[in-house]
């Protein structure tokens, strides 16, 4: 006869009737009609550590703490081997209450999971909407934050051209039209910070149009030593051709999906942010066949990782294409300043020499004079 303990509480119910209950110096078992024989689990070790357990009288209810299972396939879930007669019963109790902890901690840990999975969704719900502080009407403004602290900014006007077929006046024909979609102020934001990755995404006009874009932190070996990067590192477009205000009559109407391939934009050291006042166009391949999406962005002004301060940017890292205007920009200056600089050195050094010149004792030219000299 076997004995064995479990955890579990969910077998409840009664005895039948017509079950005949034996027992034995350290066993509880009882036979069913079929020639199946069952044994009775108890929960706990406790429970005979000071006295023999008690038999059940037919057809009471069986309690909560007791499970009925076939002896035949009863096993110590520590060892695996089989309880034989021989075995203690307090000992295989014991094992078991040790194999109920162990699930107790097993549980606790995935409640602790739980509750920091809950705590990462919550933060990504820590964003803000500003584009009503912007002085510009088509820029967006952006902020992430985790933890009351702000994690990611962003500030940038995107626009994307978006072409779509439509039927020919003698519908037969097709034509390619172009619908220009801005990113407009009131959008849903979400977004998620990490420490080597960083999402923004944007919703508008009732979610028919998507924006996400993820941001990637490096590290690479140069010659001056490893440094640190960031970059965009994926742009997803998401738009609806069903909706009326920017698509007219589209064919194949529905939701379609443009993505970046391999793309490396934005590229800023780490612990900078990025601005660029230019227009940057990035290429989006489209779901629908033979379609590239082409993404505009200007007055861009975004740092995803290492922001010290609340709502302020890093040190700006200026794109290769502001520094080019700037520098075309401020030639002009230089140029005239040296220009100035030159004019008043000569004047100067003419000032100078009449100066001296003038105070040297003048010869007379006509030599009639020479007599009164001396």
């Amino acid at each position: 006869m076997c004995l064995g303990v479990t955890q579990s509480t969910r077998s409840r119910g009664q005895l039948p009737r017509h079950a005949v209950l034996s027992s034995a110096v350290s066993t509880l078992a009882f036979t069913l009609p079929g020639s199946v024989r069952y044994s009775i689990h108890t929960k706990s070790a406790s429970a005979y550590g000071t006295r023999a357990p008690s038999l059940l009288p037919l057809g009471a209810p069986a309690p909560h703490s007791l499970r009925l299972t076939p002896a035949a396939t009863l096993r110590d879930s520590l060892s695996g081997s089989l309880c034989s007669s021989t075995t203690s019963l307090i000992r295989c109790s014991a094992r078991m209450d040790l194999r109920g902890r162990a699930v107790l901690g097993v549980n606790r840990l995935r409640v602790l999971m739980l509750f920091y999975t809950m705590a990462r969704i919550m933060a990504e719900q820590e964003v803000e909407n500003l584009s009503g502080l912007s002085t510009n009407p088509e820029k967006d403004i952006f902020v992430v934050r985790e933890n009351g602290t702000t994690c990611l900014m962003a500030e940038f006007a995107a626009k994307f051209i978006v072409p779509y077929d439509v039927w020919a006046s003698n519908y037969v024909d097709l034509i390619t039209e172009q619908a220009d979609i801005s990113l407009t102020r009131g959008a849903e934001v979400k977004g998620r910070c990490g420490h080597n990755e960083s999402e923004l995404q944007v919703f508008w006009v009732d979610r028919a149009y998507a924006l996400k874009m993820l941001f990637v932190k490096e590290s690479h070996n140069t010659s001056n030593g490893p440094e640190a990067t960031w970059r965009l590192s994926k742009v997803q477009f998401v738009y609806d051709s069903s909706e009326k205000t920017h698509f007219k009559e589209a064919i194949s109407a529905g939701k379609h999906t443009a993505n970046s391939h391999h793309l490396s934009a934005l590229v800023t050291p780490a612990g900078k942010s990025y601005e660029c006042q230019a227009q940057q166009t990035i290429s989006l391949a489209s779901s629908d066949p033979q379609k590239t999406v082409t993404m505009i962005l200007s007055a861009v002004h975004i740092q995803p990782f290492d922001i010290i301060s609340d709502f302020v940017f890093s040190e700006e890292h200026k794109c290769p294409v502001d520094e080019r205007e700037q520098l075309e920009e401020t030639l002009p200056l230089i140029l005239g300043l040296i220009l100035g600089l030159v004019i008043v050195v000569t004047l100067v050094i003419y000032h100078l020499h009449h100066k001296m010149t003038a105070n040297q004792v003048q010869i007379p030219r006509d030599r009639s004079q020479y007599k009164h000299m001396g």
